[in-house]
């Protein structure tokens, strides 16, 4: 009989990972804990991958996703469906991380970080300073960029998501989203001519 009881609740696993994302979350909002995890399991790597992208740290991603689920999970009994639950975890994420963006203090001149130490891997040496040099002039640019530029630049270019969606996600309209993302190009183009 236990063997029997396993493969219910396997099967029943299975039945909730296929479940729609609108069912999940409105058998989530009557308290669901299970449904809520699905939901969980379902969209926090590409949250996480979005959060990283727009605030530069893995640690920070982590923590602005976190708190993100956790507000969604105290808000989900007032979701009212206008949008996909997707929609609506990307337009809490990105709210918080352009709230963490905003809190930024300036960051420190690279001098001031003091020496990093050479990875240990078989990269030569010039190719890996370009490598290094490349990486440190796009974070230079994308932290020059308004964190509204920002966040609508790496969900249309990093992310691959349409306009539609970043105007759901950001709360701005599409001609908004378009604007944003095309003085982010121009800026980033111009910032970056040297690696042209």
């Amino acid at each position: 009989m236990p063997g029997a009881r396993r493969q219910i609740a396997s099967a029943a696993d299975e039945d909730r990972t296929d479940t729609d994302d609108g069912l999940l979350a409105v058998r989530a909002a009557e308290g669901d804990e299970e449904a809520f995890a699905v939901l969980v399991r379902r969209h926090a790597p590409p949250l996480i991958r979005l959060a990283t992208r727009l605030l530069g740290s893995v640690p920070e991603a982590e923590d602005a996703v976190q708190d993100a689920l956790i507000s969604a999970w105290r808000k989900l009994p007032g979701f009212q469906h206008q949008s996909s639950f997707r929609t609506w975890m990307y337009r809490i994420v990105t709210n918080r991380c352009l709230n963490i963006l905003r809190r930024r203090r300036p960051l420190a001149p690279l001098e001031a970080a003091g020496e990093v130490p050479a990875p240990d891997h078989a990269v030569s040496p010039p190719r890996l300073a370009e490598s290094r040099a490349a990486a440190g002039d796009l974070q230079a640019a994308l932290s020059s960029l308004s964190p509204e530029q920002r966040t609508c630049w790496v969900l249309r270019e990093l992310d691959g998501q349409s306009y539609e969606f970043i105007a759901d996600a950001v709360g701005i309209s599409q001609e908004a989203v378009r604007a944003r993302v095309f003085r982010a190009r121009r800026c980033l183009t111009q910032e970056l001519g040297a690696w042209r």
